[in-house]
């Protein structure tokens, strides 16, 4: 599905999940994968299993680095914040990982 047509289906609630993705990650994409309504939509199952891959790889250096860590939650905050506004994020490697295995 491409991006414009994604976007022209997106409600507000999945415009709140998505962002709540990105600031409560990895718990809420983990939660979002149990819920059958939510992890069925395109837009949410976009950024969820970015949110989700994210959370994991700041997990991982918040435990090396606190600064490090710390920097990228708020660049998360910032992605959280586009995906509240409906947009698409493009994360670097990321999201071209997540659209080859055909998850997002």
């Amino acid at each position: 599905m491409t991006d414009a047509n994604m976007s022209s289906g997106v409600t507000s609630d999945d415009k709140l999940w998505a962002a709540l993705g990105y600031v409560f990650s990895p718990l809420v994409p983990i939660i979002i994968m149990l819920m059958e309504d939510k992890k069925s939509r395109p837009f949410i199952r976009a950024h969820n299993v970015q949110a989700l891959i994210m959370g994991i790889v700041i997990w991982v250096i918040a435990g090396a680095t606190l600064g490090c860590g710390s920097l990228l939650w708020f660049v998360m905050l910032f992605w959280a914040y586009k995906a509240y506004q409906g947009e698409m994020v493009q994360i670097p490697v990321i999201t071209d990982l997540v659209k080859n295995q055909g998850w997002g």
